[in-house]
């Protein structure tokens, strides 16, 4: 685990206290602080314009009518779909109209694949939520886990401002409507084979589809390809070809690099080779497109130098759809050095695409040949002995990015590497971040392959592996997914250690989602397989994991249980790090039930192991915790200085999670200091953190605070507006302590205007609802609200 603390994910209650720490829902507030300047990055994610681009004037003159931009500049269409089959020049034409409009579209451009065809997994909305939002400036540990959490803030950061959208390869509506900005000053470009004939519908798209290119264009793209390297070829053979090529741009341009990288031969001779390819697939398929696209295919395969062509069909054992020359060694067991020139002969012939600084992928046309190609000529032996390599690569580079981004969890015990192949190892933690951010695909791919190949002992401990780095993130789609494959592939071998790991894991993954019921479940099977078979250490990890689940659920005295369970162990074992985070998690649930001088003792027991550890996010969320406790016991000056500690902590980290939490303890520090304009623009700062990364519960706490500075400046109107709307958002999420506590500060404010009716009502519901709760804040609630309607009775 990660000495940083962790957004309740992990075993440490390190980011709030109970309740307060939930996922945000994608709840409207009526509530809005003023925007300050955005400062936000102008991305210019456009790939290259396509060379040799040729005719589709008549959709680009339709284009030019259709979107024709308003008085204030904005796109007349916003959405724009290009259908056609595959290999027509979709991504083509799309990126030569976004190419002529980007001057329109000043404020920057967004791309992505969403490889809605591609043989292995498409990119879900979320991800592709999360690399845009990591493109418009979000940090990667505030962007939020859930799609309408992400969704809501790419709206939001999209609002009002001109940007150029491309989403290439879009399978499905349901895959693109969560991209789409909620405003029209943006104009969203999807190209699909499919019609997405809801987005027309629902969404008022404008849809364009692509036919096959007229003979005489497919002639003249040729031309253009092939004129510096064979300017003498007649028309008529180029017509011949473009005829043999279906007329289609994909297979027009592997055929083009074929005869320029042969300029000796007749191109006679050439389309004599491809029509004989032509025939052979002709009798083994019906449909005349792909008949040519595969000939084209064949042809300039069996073209290929043999380590290049074994290469190409090898390249379909690569789970995920991108790849480094560094993994592709790794699979075929050559130097990189040798499989670099493979690729390069690959690429110069146009059936591997390079699309970043060594980072390789293939059309899935081309993939589905390759694979094909491999099935034909190479044994399932040969073949499941590459998905082996390649998912070792990818379970021991994980496992080496985990050592800087979760060090303290237990690394899996991974079965043993080919001689020869060295995973990388990492120099700090960006670079084992920016690694796993650029492999997380391919990840989530390797686990489902080592599945589907029943390979039970390393699909289990690459989950084990993946899980360490997924708590950190809060990654919930894929942690659950490999979670849940790895996990029947624990059971299968009957690995009890990975087992109970796993069901950890996703106790953790629900619970951090406000899933209680379904967390506690995971953690207590995780629980009793430990105490049958795990070391005291694993037992009172998990008692602790159940400990934060009560907590959260605000059932205090039980989790006190569990935390003084795993503390005592943890004590007796002689691990610091894990006495000190349950010392912390002890603390504060005492805290919680007014024991205040017991949890200040024990607060600094746990500071003293962090600081002489060197563990800041540990001594930082600590110290948030002591400045609760000085603030219940009215020591405002040390509450202060432990909770201004705490927040230079999260700036050093540039944790915005942190931070943006934090601030809502300093705005109730200053108010018990008699600060309330500070403590507004403490609890402004806190909900601007907190509606950027599209957490709205946590928002919602900043308003309560706001609505409290409000009050003690005597403006109780807005004060009622702002206690209203975190009401709204707690009982739309069913956290009750919340909504109790919330309804009664708004009870106050209600008083403050004069209306004594909605006041009463109020202060009664939030008597009632915190009638449940035994916490020393609930418990003076109820008596100030039980004193003030005797006051007014």
């Amino acid at each position: 685990m990660s000495n940083d603390p962790p957004d309740g994910t992990t075993h440490s209650e390190m980011s709030g206290s109970a309740a307060d720490i939930v996922q945000a829902r994608d709840i409207s507030g009526g509530i809005h602080f003023h925007r300050s300047g955005d400062g936000m990055p102008r991305p210019q994610q456009l790939p290259s314009d396509v060379s040799g681009f040729v005719n589709r004037e008549a959709e680009l003159q339709r284009l030019e009518t259709e979107i024709v931009p308003r008085a204030d500049g904005s796109p007349g269409i916003s959405l724009l779909i290009i259908a056609g089959t595959a290999g027509v020049g979709k991504t083509a034409l799309a990126l030569r109209w976004a190419h002529t409009m980007r001057r329109t579209f000043a404020e920057g451009s967004l791309y992505i694949n969403l490889r809605g065809y591609d043989p292995g997994l498409p990119v879900t909305p979320q991800n592709a939520l999360e690399r845009f939002l990591s493109a418009l400036g979000v940090p990667r540990e505030s962007i939020p886990a859930e799609l309408d959490d992400r969704a809501a803030l790419y709206r939001s950061l999209l609002a009002g401002r001109r940007m150029l959208i491309v989403l290439d390869n879009a399978m499905s509506a349901g895959q693109v409507r969560p991209l789409i900005p909620g405003t029209r000053e943006s104009l969203v470009i999807v190209t699909s084979r499919s019609r997405l004939s809801s987005l027309m519908v629902r969404d008022g798209a404008l849809r364009i589809t692509l036919g096959l290119l007229s003979e005489e264009d497919s002639v003249r793209l040729l031309r253009n390809a092939m004129t510096r390297y064979r300017p003498h070829d007649e028309d008529a053979r180029l017509t011949d070809l473009a005829r043999l090529c279906a007329r289609l741009p994909l297979a027009l341009r592997v055929a083009a690099e074929r005869a320029v990288s042969r300029p000796w031969m007749e191109l006679s001779e050439l389309i004599d080779e491809l029509r004989g390819e032509s025939t052979l697939w002709g009798a083994l398929t019906t449909d005349d497109e792909d008949d040519a696209v595969r000939s084209v295919f064949a042809w300039s395969y069996k073209a290929l130098p043999p380590d290049a062509a074994e290469l190409f069909r090898r390249l379909s054992a690569h789970p995920g759809p991108e790849f480094s020359s560094s993994v592709i060694a790794a699979l075929t067991g050559e130097n990189r050095a040798r499989v670099r020139h493979s690729l390069d002969v690959l690429v110069g012939a146009h059936l591997v695409e390079q699309s970043g600084p060594d980072r390789f992928q293939l059309h899935d046309l081309l993939r589905s040949y390759a694979a094909d190609q491999m099935s034909a000529e190479d044994s399932r032996e040969t073949s499941v002995t590459l998905m082996n390599r390649v998912i070792l690569w990818y379970a021991y580079t994980a496992q080496a990015a985990t050592g800087w981004i979760n060090p303290m969890e237990e690394a899996a015990v991974l079965p043993a590497l080919d001689s020869g192949v060295e995973p990388p190892g990492f120099p700090g933690y960006e670079a084992a971040v920016d690694w796993y951010e650029l492999e997380k695909f391919n990840l989530r791919a390797a686990v489902r392959s080592a599945a589907g190949l029943d390979m039970h002992e390393l699909t289990a401990r690459l989950a084990v592996t993946l899980r360490n780095i997924y708590m950190r993130f809060n990654a919930f789609e894929d942690w659950i997914e490999t979670s849940r494959l790895g996990l029947t592939a624990a059971r299968a071998m009957a690995d009890r250690q990975s087992e109970a790991s796993l069901l950890e894991g996703l106790g953790m993954a629900f619970t951090q989602r406000h899933d209680f019921r379904r967390g506690e479940e995971f953690h207590r099977a995780a629980l009793a397989i430990r105490q049958e078979t795990g070391t005291q250490i694993d037992v009172g990890l998990s008692l602790n994991d159940i400990g934060i689940v009560r907590f959260r659920g605000r059932r205090l005295r039980e989790a006190l249980e569990m935390f003084e369970g795993s503390r005592s162990i943890f004590g007796n074992e002689g691990h610091d790090h894990w006495k000190a985070v349950a010392t912390t998690n002890l603390a504060e649930a005492r805290a919680e039930l007014g024991h205040l001088g017991e949890a200040e003792e024990l607060v600094h027991q746990a500071l003293q192991i962090f600081r002489a550890a060197g563990e800041r996010g540990g001594e930082g969320n600590a110290l948030r915790v002591l400045s609760a406790i000085r603030r219940r016991t009215g020591r405002g000056a040390d509450a202060l200085t432990a909770i201004e500690g705490a927040l230079s902590i999260a700036q050093e980290a540039r944790n915005h999670v942190w931070e943006a939490y934090w601030f809502i303890e300093l705005g109730k520090v200053q108010l018990l200091m008699d600060r309330p304009e500070s403590a507004l623009v403490s609890s402004q700062r806190s909900a601007n953190l907190h509606r950027r990364i599209a957490d709205r519960v946590r928002e919602a706490q900043a308003w309560d605070v706001a609505g409290e500075a409000y009050q003690a400046l005597g403006r109780f109107q807005d004060a009622a507006g702002f206690h209203g709307g975190a009401v709204k958002t707690f009982d739309g999420v069913g956290l009750h302590w919340l909504t109790g506590m919330s309804l009664s500060h708004l009870a106050f404010a209600r008083w403050g205007t004069g209306d004594d009716a909605g006041a009463r009502d109020s202060a009664l519901r939030a008597r009632e609802i915190l009638s449940g709760f035994e916490d020393m804040d609930a418990v003076a609630a109820r008596a100030r609200i039980d004193e003030a309607l005797r006051h007014r009775s």
